[in-house]
This record gives C-alpha cells, sequence and structure tokens, in this order.
C-alpha cells in the first residue's frame, strides 16, 4: 500500500483532538492532499476546518486506511459506523489506549487487518514515540503502512507482541506524566535551598528537558551521561548518592511506579 494509494482511495481520521490532529498536521505537510482525508468529529477544531480536509462527511466505503483517535470509552458508539469496512480492504490503525485488538475484531470482523498504537504526548510537538504491534490478518505492508504515518508525530518502534503494550503503556504511555513531577519536584527543591519561585521553575524545566536531548540527540548510553557531570566527592556525587539509594532512592519507586501504570493498563483491558 503506497502513499498513491492512500491519496486515491482516502484516509479516514475517526476523532480529531490533540493527537489526531498533531497526525493530520504531519500528513498534510508531507503532501497528502487535504481532499483525501475524512475527519469524523462531533466538535471539530476551528484549525481542522481549515485544511481543507472534508469534515463529517459520508465516508467512502473502502478507505486504504481508517486510523481511530477517539477516547476508549467513546468506542461502542464509534465502532459500528466502520463495520461494513471491515471485509479486509481497509487498514485500521488504533491509537485508543486500553483497546485490544480482539476488541477491534469483535466489532469489525475476523478479516480486518488491524494495528494497535500506543504514541504519548510530545506526539504533540512531533517529539512522540509509538509502539505498534499487528494482529495475524497485518501484513508486513500493513505494518509499514502504519508505521510511515506514525513517523509524523515522531518514533516507532515495533513490538513483538499485544502483552508487551501494558509495560509499554507504564513507560512511554504514562512516563511523561511521571517526567513532569519531576520537574515539579526539582523547582520545590530549588524553592527549598532559597530560590524564587520562577526562577526555581525555570531551571528546573531547562535541566530537564536540556538533558533529555541530550540523551536523544547523542545517543550514549544515560549511565555514560552521568558519569560524564559526576565528579568524584563533588556536588552531583553528593545528589546521586540519595537519588540512587537501592533502598530508598529513585530505583525502587521507579520500578513500583510503572509497576502499577502497568497492571491498571492490564485491568483496564481486560474490562
Amino acid at each position: 500500500m503506497k502513499d498513491g494509494e492512500i491519496a486515491q482511495r482516502g484516509l479516514v481520521l475517526l476523532g480529531c483532538g490533540k493527537m489526531g490532529s498533531a497526525m493530520l498536521e504531519g500528513w498534510l505537510g508531507r503532501g497528502l492532499p487535504p481532499g483525501s482525508v475524512w475527519v469524523q468529529d462531533p466538535k471539530p477544531s476551528d484549525w481542522v476546518t481549515a485544511q481543507g480536509v472534508r469534515v463529517n462527511e459520508d465516508l467512502p466505503a473502502a478507505p486504504a486506511i481508517v486510523l481511530i483517535a477517539v477516547k476508549p470509552q467513546m468506542m461502542a458508539e464509534a465502532l459500528p459506523v466502520l463495520a461494513s469496512m471491515g471485509g479486509g480492504e481497509t487498514l485500521f490503525v488504533s491509537v485508543a489506549a486500553g483497546v485490544t485488538m480482539a476488541s477491534y475484531e469483535a466489532a469489525l470482523g475476523a478479516k480486518a487487518p488491524i494495528v494497535r498504537a500506543m504514541p504519548n504526548t510530545p506526539a504533540a510537538i512531533g517529539r512522540g514515540i509509538t509502539a505498534v504491534i499487528g494482529n495475524a490478518q497485518a501484513t508486513p505492508a500493513h505494518i509499514d503502512m502504519a508505521e510511515s504515518l506514525l513517523t509524523a508525530v515522531g518514533e516507532v518502534v515495533r513490538l513483538d507482541s499485544e502483552d508487551q503494550m501494558d509495560a509499554v503503556t507504564g513507560v512511554s504511555g504514562s512516563g511523561p506524566a511521571y517526567v513532569f513531577h519531576m520537574i515539579e519536584c526539582l523547582a520545590a527543591a530549588a524553592e527549598a535551598e532559597g530560590l524564587a519561585p520562577d526562577l526555581a521553575l525555570s531551571l528546573a524545566r531547562a535541566t530537564v528537558a536540556g538533558a533529555g536531548a541530550l540523551a536523544q540527540e547523542t545517543g550514549e548510553d544515560p549511565a555514560q551521561l552521568r558519569r560524564n557531570v559526576t565528579s568524584p566527592n563533588g556536588t552531583t556525587q553528593a545528589g546521586l548518592e540519595v537519588l540512587m539509594d537501592a533502598d530508598k532512592g529513585l530505583p525502587p519507586l521507579m520500578r513500583a511506579t510503572v509497576r502499577a501504570a502497568a497492571a491498571r493498563s492490564k485491568a483496564l483491558a481486560n474490562g
């Protein structure tokens, strides 16, 4: 399935909130004709309606791809609209958290090729990471096409099994919130040491963002990056001795955090 086929047969975007809009902006920026995109959303933004895409019009009978970006609680209402497209000609890509491929197969039919994806919120600025896994009907070409679509908002990694999605949810799906809270805590600690709130927050925000960018762009082992800025008996070592404590520091806390989020993801998926 090539970009020309998408342009000819159409791409349906079911739900166009922040994540859907970020993807749509990426696709249009890469040259996808606006007229080949159908957006179904009860409250489309002014930005969406200004892009020249087909908003809340009758859908094509067999589009090349349907990307499902509605909230999980809206699935029961949304999926019946797509049931007639489940004969095998249309690829379904879902970015809805906690909805299993079995749920989609039950609604769309056993012939439907389905790719389940887990993006995260930095996708809104093109810096996300998305994990993907396909069902038995999803061919390598289908997975390639889903990956091509999702690279519009960042990196894509492929999973070996759907069971891994819960761990992905606990790490990259929920992880931005952990980092935001780290910024909060770092700023609060700076205030406790006597800095003004605005200055404390500026330092904390830029430090976390800069360190993350350095780790991402160099590709270097984060342990080595840590060692690079840790002088023997210096200030960083003093702080790390607290943070890296095997019993009370960050390692056990982070393990418990990811474990709790993954367990909740599993429970939601099981109903």
